[in-house]
């Protein structure tokens, strides 16, 4: 993977967009080839907590043959911390304006996460837009009650309603966001501790501490155990025609790794590459592979008239 540069370098070209009277970072890298005039534009999408430097080692090659875009979703990254009711829809509605603003022609989404979700329901709602869909580990927030037994749900229910109090929500929030701690969670969620870097603490810390972060988070928490954060995945993917790459980590601890069975069962158009001893985070643990991966399948689909070696 690529580290000789700083990250911020790695990224592309960061600017600020207003939507809706929000302020929203996004970053952009051109390729220095004609390829860019053929093959379709990349929108990249992260997960939950993380940022467009979540795709530091991804953006650089990626580019070199499409023009690639990544975006903070309102709530994280350099984006505002909004105190609004956060789902799926809302984050598609931003994505979508952005790419009618910006680029115009059909696109590829790939999202990690609960950017997988946005991938999704944009390709469902929007099919103008989106070409075809690339997943990285795909949460399913229905799923979560129906595998709670009965007896137990609103014992779990009650349980969250008293965390979800701000007079608690905002201190568990300052404790969450020491660097000390986000390195433990990072550490449940890649299997290749080398991967838990300083930068990548560095990268995952600092958005906390922008102004609001706390109600953002809150309401966050508020809205994302709530079945209506997301339309069921179940429901959404077998409707879908275009092409649709679905990877996960054998080690995913943050998402299941047996839905991807079961989710790829849902329609004929999915490929799925399985990554051994790898987490939720494979475009980050394992970057040189999934890039290879991601390129290859492109290829296959969109019919590039070029293609790195990969």
């Amino acid at each position: 993977m690529t580290v000789a540069t700083h990250w911020r370098q790695r990224i592309g070209n960061q600017r600020d967009w207003v939507w809706r009277g929000w302020q929203i970072r996004y970053t952009f890298m051109r390729s220095s080839s004609e390829l860019e005039q053929v093959n379709p534009p990349i929108i990249l999408l992260h997960g939950f907590g993380a940022a467009i430097e979540h795709w530091r080692y991804n953006i650089p090659v990626l580019s070199q043959q499409h023009r690639v875009y990544a975006l903070d979703l309102l709530g994280f990254g350099a984006s505002r911390k909004a105190y609004v009711t956060y789902n799926t829809e809302l984050w598609v509605e931003q994505v979508y304006d952005f790419w009618r603003t910006f680029i115009k022609k059909p696109v590829i989404l790939v999202g990690n996460s609960v950017g997988s979700l946005v991938c999704l329901l944009a390709a469902s709602r929007y099919p103008e837009m989106v070409k075809g869909i690339a997943m990285l580990s795909l949460p399913d927030v229905s799923l979560r009650q129906e595998a709670l037994p009965g007896f137990l749900s609103p014992l779990v229910t009650n349980i969250e309603n008293l965390f979800a109090s701000p007079l608690l929500l905002k201190p568990l929030f300052r404790f969450l966001r020491r660097p000390e701690i986000l390195r433990k969670w990072a550490g449940i969620a890649y299997e290749d501790k080398k991967a838990v870097t300083d930068e990548l603490i560095h990268i995952l810390a600092a958005p906390a501490q922008d102004e609001g972060a706390e109600r953002a988070f809150c309401a966050l928490f508020e809205t994302s155990r709530n079945p209506s954060f997301s339309p069921s995945v179940r429901q959404l993917l077998p409707n879908l025609s275009i092409p649709m790459l679905l990877c996960w980590g054998s080690q995913d601890k943050m998402v299941p790794f047996a839905l991807a069975s079961i989710f790829s069962d849902l329609n004929p158009r999915i490929e799925r590459v399985d990554f051994e001893q790898a987490g939720h985070c494979l475009h980050d643990e394992c970057p040189d592979r999934f890039n290879a991966i991601l390129l290859a399948w492109i290829k296959k689909h969109f019919h590039l008239k070029k293609a790195l070696d990969v």
